[in-house]
Parts: structure tokens; C-alpha cells; sequence
């Protein structure tokens, strides 16, 4: 499916390995729900960093990226003022996760994308 939105709004973190089955089971059942409910998102996907071999200039290659968090939540959004809005503010910080989950999450990134469209 192609990207509608404008914006790629992609947020990165470890999570200690005992707060893992928590921090899936809050991220799929409440925080993605909320915040994919927030005015001016379009979609959310999660992913996992999965190993990457790969053919790359004719050779079989295995790419490590050392410090690279483990998860990822890419919020497909239509303007960066959605980041910047009540309801987002409030999706954030509704439910487990502000107090039983963030807390335990590391290594934390977040990154803004412009969209390029024909």
C-alpha cells in the first residue's frame, strides 16, 4: 500500500528483556489504538529489527548495525503540528504506558521524514 500521508513520523527504543511481553502487549492494545486515533495520523506500523544478509555490489553481505534499536513505530501523519497537538499529547500519556512501560524502554529515537511524491 503506498504511503498517503505526508510525513513518516518513526520512533525507535530497546525495551529491558523482562518488560518485553508487557511492552508488546501495551504497544499493539493501547498505545498504537490511541495514538493512531489522534487527528492527522493516517497509519501506524510496528516493526522489529530482523538480521540483514543481502547481495550488495555482487557479494553476499550480512549488515550489523551496532546500536541500532530494536523497535520501531512508524506513525505515517499529515503534518508535523499533529506531534504537536492536544489529542497527541494526551494519546501519549493515556493508559500503562507513560508509567509501567516507558520506563523501561532505552536507547530511544525519533526521527521526522518528509514524504517525497511525484
Amino acid at each position: 500500500m503506498p504511503i498517503s500521508g505526508n510525513y513518516l513520523f518513526i520512533v525507535s527504543m530497546d525495551v529491558a528483556a523482562d518488560k518485553e511481553d508487557l511492552f508488546n502487549e501495551v504497544y499493539d492494545t493501547e498505545h498504537v489504538p490511541l495514538l493512531g486515533g489522534v487527528p492527522g495520523v493516517v497509519s501506524v506500523t510496528r516493526a522489529k529489527m530482523a538480521p540483514l544478509t543481502m547481495m550488495l555490489g555482487g557479494e553476499k553481505k550480512t549488515i550489523v548495525m551496532e546500536g541500532e534499536p530494536t523497535y520501531q513505530a512508524i506513525y505515517e501523519i499529515e503534518s508535523p503540528d499533529v506531534l504537536m497537538s492536544d489529542a497527541w499529547s494526551k494519546a501519549g500519556e493515556t493508559g500503562r504506558w507513560p508509567t509501567e512501560v516507558r520506563p523501561h524502554t532505552t536507547n530511544r529515537r525519533h526521527v521526522l521524514h518528509k514524504v517525497m511524491k511525484d
